[in-house]
């Protein structure tokens, strides 16, 4: 008998406050046009004044618990991806665990940008898989709009705020081999850190304490994204003998239309069987492939038994994939 780690419920959380390509462009140099042709972003939602991003992830967490059926004092884990921790610290998972009242928890935070929830599946899956624990809240959660230069038009329209959760629970399955059973089959993580600057934040507590702001080299990130998130993808089939075909459906990393569309068409993947979100939500970061799996579950396109690919890529550059059985 083996392990596997099986998603119990999903749950998402959007701010109330939308913010149009017509409202940034009339405070910067930009067009409703100009963005929609190169992201395929419409809108975004944006945090409101004092609203945490443990605040965000409470409410998704709180939706995945309602729709998993499990109560709070039955979590184990809570591992949170963010790189917009309400504090230094301590993280906001923590934060999170007692808003939620999980006390039987233990929770921390993981950061690796727009990778983060990929990274934070496996490093739940590898807990469930290996005994310690048998219920585990995952959770991708950000406020990036506090990271943006808004006289930077190439970042500033990109980005979002939001939160998304998954629920996990530890299934004993007779063949671990089997793509067929239900769980989490693999994840596939990787890192370049001599990429670093193609991507980052100029700030931070080691350089003078300032926030800071997005920069990027967007030219070198999507020429850089569509080759390692392919890779990725391609890794994640391989391990299992699987082919493209075999897809129910891919769930990427929120961040460019152009750079989805690319992977997608590189995979023979007819555009039915790709989840967007990216038009409403914009770049969400580490909470972008959660929404979206929150957002393609309520909608009734993914249903039990499906086969799930999901993958993003980060700064730093991080990247990662999962194969997922619904």
């Amino acid at each position: 008998m083996a392990i596997r780690s099986v998603v119990k419920g999903c749950g998402a959380y959007l701010p109330k406050q939308i913010v149009t390509n017509h409202d940034l462009a009339a405070t910067m140099d930009t067009t409703h046009e100009w963005i929609v042709e190169r992201t395929g972003i419409h809108q975004r939602h944006v945090a409101a004044e004092g609203e945490m991003t443990s605040d965000l992830a409470t409410q998704a967490a709180s939706q995945a618990l309602q729709r998993a059926g499990i109560q709070a004092d039955n979590i184990d884990l809570i591992v949170l991806a963010t790189t917009t921790a309400d504090d230094t610290f301590p993280a906001a998972a923590v934060t999170v665990q007692k808003k939620l009242g999980a006390h039987n928890a233990f929770a921390f935070d993981v950061q690796a940008v727009c990778s983060g929830f990929v990274y934070a599946l496996s490093v739940a899956d590898n807990f469930i898989r290996c005994g310690q624990i048998k219920t585990a809240l995952v959770i991708g959660a950000e406020t990036m709009s506090r990271l943006l230069d808004p006289t930077d038009r190439g970042t500033a329209v990109l980005f979002g705020d939001g939160a998304g959760a998954l629920v996990l629970q530890a299934e004993q399955n007779a063949d671990s081999e089997s793509f067929s059973q239900r769980g989490i089959l693999s994840t596939h993580l990787y890192s370049d850190g001599r990429c670093r600057d193609a991507l980052y934040v100029d700030g931070g507590p080691g350089r003078g304490g300032s926030i800071g702001y997005i920069r990027m080299q967007g030219r070198e990130v999507m020429k850089c994204a569509v080759e390692k998130i392919g890779g990725a993808v391609k890794k994640a089939l391989e391990f299992h003998g699987l082919t493209p075909q075999d897809i129910d459906w891919f769930v990427p990393h929120q961040a460019n239309i152009r750079i989805i569309n690319a992977v997608a068409k590189h995979f023979d993947l007819p555009p039915e069987r790709v989840v967007i979100t990216v038009d409403k939500h914009a770049n969400t970061s580490a909470a972008s492939i959660p929404l979206a799996l929150a957002q393609a579950e309520a909608d009734g396109k993914i249903l039990t038994g499906q086969l799930v690919v999901i993958e993003a890529m980060g700064g730093g550059f991080t990247w990662g994939s999962a194969l997922i059985r619904w």
